[in-house]
């Protein structure tokens, strides 16, 4: 009995060794193939492309276990080839020719090519094409050593694996020019409503006071290099700040230094945080032009900045006639079309777009008691930077 019950535990052990060997072997092809899918995955983000295409094919080729894989642009000319049997290509043209043109999946046995190489590891190949957007992009080729439904599976999913990264690169481009066309809609705003009244301002002082036209023209020379140039989506709140100074420099030069004061109130630690490229300057002009210039005597606009914990609170305040909340409301859903607060519906979907959809702006305001505006900013969020600062001399 003792034996057999040593038997019983060696083989029970045996069983175990051996159902552990088969889990770890599972477990190690599962980190492979996660490790193939990240190192593929940057490349091709940055849409199909001989560079994109030379750093993907080896991880894919890696990924399906095949003898070659190949990726071809939308005219069917190879962007690059990773494995054997390389000097097979012309031999599947036929093949990526209907995969381009006819959007489907074509096949190629090696039995029916003129091949003269000794034990060529080529014996089947597909074609997939990668279609994003309804356009067909170019194709992927799997070369194999078998064929049947394992190959026709493995470049299906290989395929629709590419054109998910590569749709993901469109849908980063689209967010980039949406960012972009933002911006310019800012910048339009800011050339109608601002300009021409600084430069009249600055004219007006010319004779009367020379000095200080030259200094409003620097400032009008360096708010507009500021809100013009084309350094990147984001900036430190530094920079904003002294930006907005510029804008209220000039303000306070045609509105007077008794009809518009300013308070600022910045914690120091803060300034380094990065935010969307004028966030600040047209919460500022809405305060000025729609609080205060209607305002007997005018008022006060108060920017403040505190370190909250991993967030800065951003606010921007001013004592003027303040607006009807629902008024306020429709005014900024229809701002595409009537140009009214159109920065501060701007600025929200930016700061949604950055942050996510819990660090859009809260306006607080009412008829007759000012309105005040408040933005949370995390201090990191992943893929927002500010761009170098820019080297002098």
């Amino acid at each position: 009995m003792g034996s057999i019950a040593g038997i019983a535990v060696l083989a029970l052990f045996v069983m175990l060794c051996r159902a552990r060997r088969v889990s770890t072997s599972v477990e190690d092809a599962t980190l492979t193939a996660l490790h193939r899918v990240t190192q593929a995955a940057p490349a091709l983000r940055e849409g199909l492309s001989v560079r994109s295409a030379d750093q993907a094919t080896p991880h894919l080729r890696e990924l399906l276990a095949c003898v070659a894989v190949a990726l071809v642009d939308p005219d069917g000319e190879p962007l690059s080839w990773a494995g054997e049997a390389n000097y097979h290509f012309e031999d599947l043209r036929d093949i990526v020719a209907i995969a381009v043109n006819d959007r489907k999946p074509a096949l190629a046995n090696h039995g029916t090519m003129d091949c003269e190489i000794n034990k060529c590891p080529m014996r089947h190949a597909v074609a997939y094409p990668l279609e994003v957007d309804g356009s067909i992009v170019g194709a992927m080729v799997v070369v194999a050593g078998i064929g049947g439904k394992r190959l026709l599976r493995a470049a299906e999913e290989g395929a629709r694996y590419v054109v998910t990264q590569l749709e993901l690169s469109e849908l980063q481009e689209s967010r980039e020019r949406l960012a972009i066309a933002e911006v310019r809609a800012l910048r339009a705003q800011i050339s109608p409503h601002f300009i021409y009244n600084a430069l009249t301002t600055i004219s007006s002082l010319v004779r009367t006071d020379p000095s200080q036209a030259r200094d409003l023209l620097q400032e009008f020379a360096e708010f507009t290099r500021y809100s013009f140039r084309n350094a990147g989506p984001y900036v430190t709140l530094a920079d904003e700040l002294r930006n907005i100074d510029r804008y209220l420099t000039l303000e306070r030069a045609r509105y007077g230094n008794d009809r518009l004061n300013v308070k600022l109130q910045i914690a120091p630690e803060v300034l380094p945080v990065v935010v969307p490229f004028l966030t600040l300057q047209p919460l500022v002009e809405n305060a000025v032009r729609h609080g205060l210039a209607s305002k007997p005597g005018g008022g006060t606009v108060t920017v403040a900045a505190i370190d909250d914990g991993a967030e800065a609170m951003i606010s921007v305040e001013d004592d003027g006639v303040g607006m009807d909340p629902q008024r306020l409301r429709e005014a900024t859903d229809n701002a595409h079309m009537t140009g009214a607060h159109v920065g501060l519906g701007n600025v929200d979907d930016r700061l949604r777009r950055a942050f996510g959809n819990d660090y859009g702006l809260v306006v607080e305001t009412n008829l007759n008691a000012g309105t005040k505006v408040v933005l949370r900013v995390p201090k990191f969020a992943v893929g927002v930077h500010a761009p170098p600062p820019a080297p002098v001399g």
